[in-house]
């Protein structure tokens, strides 16, 4: 009985969690036809979709699963640079600019989800800060093999080569990334409404995942993996399992980014991104998908809301992060907590004396 009102708790969250992204994307859409936003929290709109799928994707690895990855932005990086060179591939073979964008994306998480497979099974034996520690090294790791990239298409197909440019393209050849230089020239196919769909599909597979039967399993090595073990999972798979959903839809995500922009280098995919969406998961709260979602639209579009104050607007976001930063680990937000959870269960204390007093 109890696990049927978890399961039917879980559906009940997961149609508010789509009921208020559909809402908020109506609300943006109308806001956007009637000019009542500006043209620089627009160009905000498809970033911040971007930022969301990764909050979510790094609280799957931080929150649920328990472990401290650093190294996010490099699958993110996976999945852009892979997005741009499949999206300029397919260009005259598939001309609709959404179904090349969607071919683009699935094909970013695949390589990402490789890569987080490559990065996993060697740093998954670890825990704990020398885990984060080497995340951070993978995530640089593949920063600088990106810096060192060529990839060139010309009538002969895709040719590519590291360290240096080692081919010769024919005469309407084009170079997709060219080393420390990037890509330029991208053409920006990236949307709003693409960018809602990912989070969506986004929100349903790792809610899914989470109220299933293998996200208890995960959590249950997060918990106590001796015990975990002792009844016969198998914690090496699950936490493999988790971290590579994790890093697919960083790539995912990456490839929305990236297609958002003209020009784009890897330096973009750096140690502060990881950073960045770190404080998203964290100041959301560890294993809290709403407040993943919440920190990381309201922490991107922060800077730009402030960008009327000038020189005081960093100084006013640092207080409002530490701020927020305080509430998230105070008594007040547990006592919050608490009296909505004795609200969702009926307030037992009151059932009990209601059963009290038709006894007498």
């Amino acid at each position: 009985m109890k696990s049927i009102k978890k399961r039917m708790a879980g559906r009940r969250d997961s149609l508010i969690s789509f009921g208020i992204v559909i809402l908020a994307y109506i609300v943006i859409q109308i806001m956007i036809s009637t000019g009542n936003i500006s043209s620089s929290l627009k160009g905000q709109l498809v970033p911040i979709c971007a930022y969301i799928v990764m909050a979510v994707s790094l609280n799957l690895t931080v929150g649920f699963l328990g472990e401290l990855s650093l190294g996010h932005a490099g699958f993110m990086s996976v999945g852009a640079f892979t997005g741009i060179v499949v999206t300029t591939s397919l260009a005259q073979a598939i001309p609709s600019a959404p179904l090349r964008l969607a071919i683009a994306m699935i094909i970013g998480g695949i390589f990402a989800a490789v890569a987080g497979v490559i990065v996993g099974v060697p740093v998954l034996r670890l825990k704990g800060d020398y885990l984060a520690i080497v995340t951070l090294a993978f995530g640089e790791i593949i920063k600088n093999i990106i810096n060192v990239l060529y990839i060139g298409m010309d009538g002969n197909g895709l040719h590519f080569s590291l360290l240096e440019q080692r081919f010769a393209l024919e005469d309407g050849g084009k170079m997709i990334i060219n080393g420390p230089m990037g890509v330029s020239g991208v053409t920006k196919i990236s949307s709003f409404t693409s960018g809602i769909i990912l989070i969506l599909i986004t929100l349903f597979l790792i809610l899914n995942l989470v109220h299933s039967r293998t996200g208890r399993a995960v959590m249950s090595v997060r918990d106590n993996r001796i015990a975990a073990e002792s009844i016969g999972i198998s914690a090496t798979r699950y936490r493999l399992l988790a971290f590579v959903i994790s890093a697919a839809f960083a790539g995912m995500a990456g490839t929305l980014y990236a297609m958002n922009f003209s020009t784009v280098t890897a330096n973009k995919f750096d140690f502060n991104t990881s950073i960045l969406v770190l404080v998203f998961v964290v100041l959301g709260g560890l294993g809290n998908i709403w407040g993943s979602i919440i920190a990381a639209a309201l922490l991107t579009v922060l800077p730009e809301l402030l960008r009327g104050l000038n020189d005081y607007r960093m100084l006013i976001y640092a207080i409002l992060l530490i701020v927020m930063m305080i509430f998230n680990n105070s008594g007040l937000k547990t006592r919050l907590l608490e009296k909505r959870a004795a609200r969702r269960a009926g307030d037992p204390q009151k059932k009990t004396e209601l059963s009290d007093k038709e006894e007498v």
